[in-house]
């Protein structure tokens, strides 16, 4: 029998542009145990444009809580452009007792060498929370006219993560762009992790472990935006071994997140 699924990115609530497949969070959930998912880390698509994050994150607690059915794991949005962040970071660690949070700089509007955003990493690794970093969200030639939205540049990384002591740090969506040599100078900065959501191409988790190391690589659906059939094809094509692929859907995840099944 395949491993179980730690599928560290996925999102809960409503894509503002348009109604997906599973974007109500019980539907969701049945299509992640379905494939072969046993835990969910989700973040939540009101992160990317509501103003009140406090809500967001709320809401999101709830409906991994109440809708879930233990499978959702809920990663908080918090935004160091807006005024107060940090008590959104102490409520997701503190009262939602979340693993971890997640970050959507190209939606708030802030660069990866701006002042507070290495400051909400400090903070954050303090409090031992995973950040989770999303790169994009969606292809450009997919967004809407009046919501195009900068790429991230993701440059300044290795040294905000070489500052940063204890930051245990998830790139998402970030395999589109960020290949190569970029790619690996973040990686071996810190503990600094990717998933397979955006890869593409023939043999493609094969490839990326030329460029980093296997034990840096887990598994990311990017669903309901993207098919979780698409992320599990990926594997499937790709040359690896059984340990291998045993490592990348789950035994990778749990050792980032300090915890076992």
């Amino acid at each position: 029998m395949s491993a179980p699924i730690v599928d560290v990115n996925v999102n809960l609530s409503r894509w503002p542009l348009r109604r997906l497949r599973g974007d109500e969070t019980a539907e969701l959930a049945a299509m992640l145990r379905a494939a072969g998912v046993a835990e969910a880390w989700a973040g939540s698509f009101d992160g990317l444009l509501h103003k009140d994050i406090a809500g967001v994150n709320a809401r999101l607690a709830a409906e991994c809580r109440e809708r879930g059915g233990g499978l959702l794991v809920p990663f908080g949005s918090v935004n160091p452009a807006l005024p107060d962040w940090e008590e959104d970071l102490r409520r997701c660690a503190e009262e939602h007792r979340m693993a971890g949070i997640r970050l959507h700089p190209a939606y708030h509007g802030y660069k990866l060498e701006d002042p507070a955003f290495l400051k909400l990493l400090t903070l954050a690794a303090e409090r031992r929370l995973v950040v989770e970093l999303a790169l994009a969200m969606e292809d450009e030639r997919m967004m809407h006219p009046l919501l195009r939205v900068p790429a991230v540049d993701a440059a300044p990384l290795a040294a905000a993560v070489k500052e940063t002591p204890g930051l245990r740090l998830v790139l998402l969506n970030a395999l589109k762009g960020l290949r190569g040599e970029a790619l690996a100078r973040i990686v071996e900065a810190g503990e600094v992790y990717v998933e397979i959501s955006m890869l593409e191409g023939a043999g493609c988790v094969g490839s990326l472990l030329k460029e980093v190391p296997a034990s840096r690589v887990l598994f990311g659906s990017h669903a309901p935006l993207f098919y979780i059939e698409s992320a599990l094809l990926k594997l499937k094509e790709s040359p690896l071994g059984e340990a291998e692929l045993r490592a990348i859907r789950e035994e990778h995840a749990r050792r980032l997140s300090r915890r076992s099944p």
